[in-house]
């Protein structure tokens, strides 16, 4: 093989290797704000049971205090039973009385509706929470991960750099730049061409122009997409013994 693309695609395989372990470390903080996005959608669960709970309580504190006005108010009239002096005075205070009985009995049909709820909603919070605890619990399981995960994946990008570099400085300068130049267009400058063509682009190419490829004697450039191509042999396969 050409010595200078035996280069090459070592220098293309220490790009890629160092290219997919670069996406996996940029994949990492990603990683991180779902988890948090994930812990606030669940937090924010829980804040708004417990504050409709809240809520609750504060409606039944307000019709049991109503329930007391309402029930002075009551007492207050039935005292002035016995200082009324006429039959006419007296049928309209107990139609006063009526009155309030009404309101009372739909107080405590409101107080009994929120107590119900309110038994409901503390049973959601409890849930919630329990949720909530489950959440944190992986969600720092997680964070360990990850961040045992981006202290792996930074050690690897700089031992990698280091040999990609290394790679790189065996190639000579004008291969180098053209390897550089096709990765900046196509972001991949090596190819492997088989079946007749560049496995990347996937254009076919001149069956000569194959046939010479196939020695890996020269630095050839795909026709279409201008990438560095060579042929890879296939390993031969190693009939079993009988």
């Amino acid at each position: 093989m050409n010595p200078d693309l035996e280069r090459l695609i070592r220098l293309q395989r220490a790009e890629s290797e160092l290219r997919r372990v670069e996406t996996e470390r940029d994949a990492v903080p990603a990683a991180r704000s779902a988890l948090e996005e994930r812990l606030a959608e669940e937090r924010a669960r829980l804040e708004a049971v417990r504050a409709e709970l809240e809520s609750c309580q504060k409606a039944r504190r307000q019709h049991e205090q109503g329930l007391q006005d309402l029930e002075a108010r009551r007492s207050k009239y039935k005292g002035q039973l016995m200082d009324v002096k006429t039959n006419k005075e007296y049928t309209a205070m107990l139609h006063e009385i009526e009155a309030v009985e009404r309101e009372i009995r739909g107080l405590e049909d409101q107080v009994l509706s929120e107590m119900e709820r309110g038994e409901n909603l503390a049973a959601e919070v409890k849930r919630e929470e329990a949720a909530y605890t489950a959440v944190e619990a992986e969600g720092r399981t997680e964070r360990q991960t990850l961040d045992e995960r981006a202290r792996r994946l930074d050690g690897e990008t700089a031992r990698l750099r280091e040999e990609r570099d290394a790679v790189a400085q065996t190639v000579p300068e004008d291969a180098r730049e053209l390897f550089q130049r096709v990765a900046r267009l196509r972001g991949t400058a090596v190819a492997e061409a088989r079946d007749g063509m560049c496995q990347l682009c996937r254009m076919k190419l001149r069956p000569q122009m194959y046939v010479d490829l196939k020695r890996n004697e020269v630095v050839v450039q795909c026709p279409s997409c201008s990438r560095i191509l060579y042929y890879e042999p296939p390993v031969p396969t190693v009939a079993p013994e009988p």
